[in-house]
């Protein structure tokens, strides 16, 4: 049985290899200063207090890395925007972490959609590759990828380093991987998860009105017509005579 995952491990490592990435500098081999080309970075807070980035060019046969350094808790990303066709992919890098928080997300490879994401690094790490699979819908979409120290109210801080990153298409997840995400039912679920279904909100709807009717009519009450407010002057006057 060992023989056999091992086979298949190498199988699917040499799929990889031989696959298109569909990320535009994904091993970060191109870039100047602190800058990364096709890569931008964004945080939840902007300060360069904060947290700062560095792009680290390839050197004595090492890859090249992007780093993220998080002195304040924070949501610090490198980001890439991918368009995508419909169909199966594969999201994945390789990362590592030095004193990451061990209470919050950590390290991630994420789209920034509602909790799509690989597992996460904490603490301090050796080098992983963490990824996950994401399922796009007939009409395709344009996804923003991001390397990642900390999450959606999960700040965080330490460091966090990555390279060779990967976008592939793929036919399916193997059996029993994980995490698997449906990008179209997620941006569903957020469009229509708060309103409910649809008879609720035309039973919200009729209330509304049945209630402005109700309204309505106690307010006409309230009003004196034309006649009745003609009369009442002269019947005050006629009382103080």
């Amino acid at each position: 049985m060992a023989i056999v995952a091992a086979a298949l491990a190498c199988a699917c490592a040499s799929a990889r290899a031989g696959s298109r990435n569909l990320l535009a500098n994904g091993d970060f081999r191109r870039g100047s200063g602190a800058t990364c080309d096709g890569w931008r970075t964004d945080a939840w807070i902007l300060d360069p207090t904060a947290t700062t980035y560095a792009w680290i060019a390839p050197q004595n046969g090492e890859p090249a890395e992007l780093e993220i350094d998080t002195r304040r808790d924070n949501d610090a990303r490198w980001l890439q925007t991918v368009p995508l066709g419909p169909g199966w992919y594969y999201a994945s890098v390789e990362a590592r972490t030095e004193d990451a928080s061990q209470y919050f997300t950590g390290a991630t490879i994420s789209a920034m959609e509602d909790g799509i994401m690989s597992p996460d690094l904490r603490e301090t790490t050796d080098w992983r590759r963490i990824g996950f699979y994401l399922k796009i819908g007939p009409h395709g979409a344009d996804v923003d990828f991001a390397l990642r120290l900390g999450g959606y109210m999960n700040l965080t801080r330490g460091k966090a380093f990555f390279r060779a990153a990967r976008i592939e298409r793929i036919a399916a997840p193997p059996p029993g991987a994980t995490p698997i995400y449906d990008l179209d039912a997620i941006r569903r679920a957020e469009v229509t998860g708060p309103i409910g279904h649809a008879w609720s909100l035309v039973a919200t709807f009729m209330g509304f009105a049945l209630m402005g009717v109700w309204g309505w009519n106690i307010f006409r009450r309230t009003i004196p017509t034309r006649a009745e407010a003609s009369r009442r002057p002269w019947r005050a006057n006629r009382r103080r005579v």
